[in-house]
């Protein structure tokens, strides 16, 4: 069994945090595994994500905890303020078990990439500046041809590219047939930390629109965000300018420091824009290629669970593939059977998320503060969360230890 996986061949295609995570457990149990990432270098900026309740266990795992962690931003709650700033409710990091609003675990999407790269790249064929523009599934191997590098043939092809994935595209159709737009948007852009924050997030709310800072690399600066309610979308998902123009005219005249942030979205190195969105296809795989990470079952950011569901679904699929290398339509089948019903439900959470983070009325935004506010004087606060919780830590996961190739363990 592990001789056949240190023979398979397999290229990912992304290399954000579920390629480098799936490379890093793949080249764990011997395969030979090449990245292959649009982008010239590694990016290292983006915004904040979580990584909640299985996903430590996973990361624990992978040998790359400590280093999580150490990367991660320290953050000691969150509150929601009016327009002057005064604080409505709030809640702190140590409760729900670190799988409240508040993770335990957050870090900045470019850092966790850097662990995993740093934990893989003496394994793992990196390719940056290149991508897939075709795959054939020729029955026992798939073939492949770039962009810039002569066409090869491999094992297994993953597609770890995001939302708008382009092997997706190759293998399924158009993305306008799988991604499903679920009625928000959201903006993430580095800004100073001009109210001098701690350690801490402070949210402000109109009518379908939040806007928000929260203080990241030591409160030297803050991660701007920006929400808002909004139909499907009309512009190109690639062009910047128009991006910044409607995230500027969506906030247009909100109160408390929106103007402060907005001003210097026109200047940050590293504006995020996009469609709350949700991918829903009918498989992950076809043949001897599949699909993880957002490419596959994006949750949207409203879930609170992308990064989450990347790490523990690349540990899964490594794993199958570890399980049975001589059997891969099995191995795909395997990982999107256990895997896919926890995913859904994440899935099914996300809008009812995204009503507190930005709700439709002032009612609402000032029921949202009043529960928050309450949440800390309650005797069993662990109940208003509590199928929040149950669902970050329902995943089971399978031991695939015994297919480690102890030579390339960190």
């Amino acid at each position: 069994m592990r001789q056949l996986m240190r023979q398979l061949k397999v290229l990912v295609s992304g290399a954000s945090i579920a390629g480098p995570a799936l490379a890093l457990w793949l080249a764990r149990y011997g395969a030979a595994v090449t990245v292959v990432e649009r982008w010239p270098e590694l990016r290292t900026g983006g915004q904040l994500v979580d990584l909640r309740g299985v996903a430590r266990e996973v990361i624990r795992r992978m040998g790359v905890e400590a280093d999580i962690r150490a990367a991660s931003e320290d953050n000691f709650g969150l509150s929601f303020v009016d327009g002057r700033g005064r604080s409505k409710g709030k809640v702190r990091a140590d409760q729900f078990g670190g799988d409240g609003p508040v993770a335990e675990i957050e870090i900045l999407r470019g850092s966790l990439s850097r662990v995993l790269h740093e934990g893989s790249r003496d394994h793992v064929d990196y390719r940056f500046g290149d991508r897939i523009t075709s795959v054939r599934d020729e029955g026992a191997k798939v073939r492949v041809e770039f962009e810039t590098g002569p066409a090869e043939s491999f094992d297994v092809v993953v597609g770890a590219d995001g939302l708008h994935s382009e092997l997706r595209e190759m293998l399924f159709g158009p993305e306008a047939r799988y991604v499903r737009h679920i009625g928000a948007y959201v903006s993430f852009w580095t800004a100073r930390n001009h109210l001098d924050l701690k350690d801490w997030t402070v949210v402000y709310s109109e009518p379908d629109r939040s806007i928000g800072m929260r203080s990241i690399l030591g409160s030297t600066k803050v991660m701007a965000f920006l929400t808002f309610r909004g139909e499907a979308p009309s512009y190109d998902w690639r062009d910047t300018d128009a991006q910044k123009r409607i995230a500027k005219a969506r906030a247009y005249g909100m109160g408390w420091e929106a103007a402060a942030l907005l001003a210097q979205i026109d200047t940050a190195p590293d504006f995020y824009f996009d469609t709350c969105s949700q991918v829903n296809l009918p498989a992950w795989s076809a043949g001897r290629v599949g699909l993880v990470g957002d490419a596959a079952y994006c949750a949207s950011p409203l879930s609170g669970h992308g990064a989450t569901i990347a790490m523990v679904g690349a540990y899964v699929l490594a794993g199958e593939l570890a399980r049975t290398p001589d059997d891969i339509t099995g191995a795909f089948a395997r990982y999107e059977a256990g895997l896919r019903p926890w995913v859904e439900w994440i899935q099914r959470s996300a809008p009812g998320q995204g009503k507190v983070m930005t709700p439709r009325t002032r009612h609402g935004i000032a029921l949202r503060n009043g529960v928050t506010r309450l949440a800390g004087h309650l005797p069993r606060k662990d109940l208003l969360l509590r199928n929040t919780v149950r669902m970050s830590n329902s995943m089971v996961l399978d031991d695939y230890s015994r297919y480690a190739v102890a030579a390339v363990r960190p």
